[in-house]
């Protein structure tokens, strides 16, 4: 009989022979940079979690700089909203200049611009509106100036996460025509509409102001759609696909790990963080073994990247465990 405790006796025998291990390389943490100055605020559903001012923003990139994580995800909070979410793609808006002010700084840091105008837009939806209806093809032209703007402003790469039909190829094809042919593109593509968004949206004011996003994210049921996306943004110039949210669509990970030879990235999203945060803050739960177990099965399911809000705390117990 073959016994399989032979190889779990001992802590280290069993870091010896394991299949995964976390590393902070591993994550990106996401960021939420909101026009004016002096503001630290915090998101009362996302405990830990703070909008910055351009000019405080510098206490959280040091964490960032010095943790060994792979970069930031880049969310804005503009001051002025109106239905077209013309901040979105202004040249001086407070993502192109949050941008700037980073790679000014912190000329390594990976830094990667979120595309989309849910944040930007007086509606709250992810593109353009005609009464109640959110416009496709006229919002691309929109969220292709948004990218081009953020990589002249510095951003290594661009994530559009706004699940409009054909916008990695409006993207790609600004990006190339402005010169930037070596910027990559992180595709949302099989991004669902979830209730996992919710403190999200209280972080980046995003709530839409009508109706929901499910005529354009992606239905929860559906499985083998969301592969049949990733394949269509690999198709139209993607360098990276994602899955979003993370532990209720582990299925969809594996899955496209399993037929796609492509970096892919998982969003372990708002509503993910605050459900673990609270439990913790409660007593119920041991923060520090949950987290790295999630995070651990996102790694495992297939994902080469993670984006998640635990990502300093995560680099941190690593550290902490490299230097027993």
């Amino acid at each position: 009989m073959f016994r399989f405790r032979r190889l779990r006796q001992s802590s280290a025998m069993r870091d010896m022979v394991c299949e995964t291990q976390l590393y902070p390389k591993d994550f990106i943490y996401p960021l939420f940079i909101i026009e004016g100055e002096n503001i630290k605020e915090s998101v009362e559903s996302m405990p830990g979690v703070y909008r910055y001012s351009i000019d405080l923003m510098d206490e959280i990139l040091e964490k960032i700089d010095k943790s060994g994580i792979s970069g930031v995800l880049l969310f804005g909070v503009p001051e002025h909203k109106d239905p077209m979410g013309t901040e979105a793609y202004n040249e001086n808006g407070i993502i192109q200049r949050a941008i700037r002010h980073i790679k000014q700084k912190y000329p390594n840091m990976v830094v990667i611009a979120d595309i989309c105008l849910c944040e930007y837009t007086s509606h709250g939806h992810c593109g353009v509106i005609n009464g109640e209806h959110i416009l496709n093809d006229e919002t691309l032209p929109l969220l292709a100036k948004m990218a081009v703007t953020t990589v002249k402003a510095g951003a290594d790469m661009v994530a559009p996460s706004d699940m409009m039909d054909g916008d990695v190829a409006a993207i790609r094809k600004a990006l190339d025509e402005n010169g930037f042919i070596n910027t990559p593109i992180m595709g949302y593509s099989a991004k669902y509409s979830s209730a996992y968004y919710s403190p999200f949206r209280d972080a980046a004011g995003s709530a839409p102001g009508f109706g929901d996003r499910k005529s354009y994210q992606m239905d929860f049921r559906n499985g083998k759609e969301g592969l049949r996306e990733i394949e269509n943004d690999i198709n139209q110039g993607a360098d990276i696909v994602m899955v979003k949210p993370a532990l209720a669509y582990l299925d969809v990970l594996k899955a496209a790990a399993d037929k796609f030879d492509y970096p892919l990235a998982v969003y372990n999203v708002s509503g993910e963080y605050a459900m673990v945060k609270a439990a913790a803050l409660n007593g119920w739960i041991d923060e520090r073994k949950i987290v790295t177990e999630n995070l651990t099965a996102m790694k495992r399911a297939g994902a080469k990247i993670i984006i998640t809000y635990h990502a300093l705390d995560m680099a941190q117990w690593l550290k902490e465990e490299y230097l027993k």
